[in-house]
């Protein structure tokens, strides 16, 4: 809920300021001031919110009806209650529409772990000693220096140090679930591969904006270059 508020108020900062009616529009509902304007306004950036959010099937006459209700001060649902059900409903229609990534992620999961070399932790992190290294191991609250390189299961590349040409530095425990078990079973020098699961890793909230879908697993190359001891 409070996403859709935040992009209605962006978007409509953005329009509002001439929201003129376009020519040649079929409309029967006149745009004569700038009352009506940012009326217009706020129901596109509304429109445009539930589109992005894939809710294109809610009913448009209940929600013309809370509207009134509320600024009436006669809704019929506690406000609380409201925003309790429309963070369960949303969970739950995303888990619907990325259930297959979570079936099809432990498939992979388990067939990748029929491989050579593959070990598997306790948690369920899948990692493959590529070289092993000779220098210290971190612990979780120590920093590390690495490159790396994070896939997709069909090898798409969404994040890379080696792209960028320059290492990245982090705190141990600041990162996914799976990185913070993995690094600490590395030492200095060593090369691993990560095959983490869903839920070492980014869950059903992955980064927004990005090609990593929710529930789906993912897999690393990971150069421990660097331990840095926190004081």
């Amino acid at each position: 809920m409070y996403r859709i508020l935040v992009s209605v108020l962006l978007a409509v900062g953005l329009t509002v300021g001439g929201c003129a009616q376009k020519k040649g529009s079929k409309s029967t509902v006149a745009i004569e001031n700038s009352t009506d304007s940012l009326s217009y306004a706020i129901g596109l950036s509304i429109a445009g919110s539930f589109e992005d959010q894939d809710l294109k099937d809610l009913n448009l006459d209940l929600i013309k009806k809370a509207m009134a209700d509320k600024f009436a001060g006669t809704p019929v649902m506690e406000p609380e209650a409201c925003e309790a059900f429309v963070q369960k409903e949303l969970q739950a229609r995303q888990d619907r529409k990325f259930e297959s990534n979570q079936g099809d992620g432990e498939a992979w999961l388990a067939e990748n772990a029929k491989k050579d070399g593959i070990k598997i932790t306790d948690s369920g992190l899948q990692y493959e000693v590529v070289t092993e290294g000779t220098g210290a191991s971190p612990d979780e609250n120590d920093d590390v220096t690495v490159h790396y390189k994070g896939t997709l299961t069909n090898g798409e590349t969404f994040d890379s140090s080696y792209d960028r040409g320059a290492p990245a530095t982090f705190g141990v425990n600041r990162v996914i679930k799976g990185w913070t078990e993995g690094l600490q079973l590395m030492k200095e020098g060593g090369k691993f591969k990560f095959y983490i699961p869903q839920e070492l890793a980014y869950g059903a909230n992955p980064r927004p904006g990005g090609i990593i879908e929710p529930y789906m697993p993912l897999v690393f190359e990971v150069e421990l270059i660097q331990v840095t001891a926190k004081d």
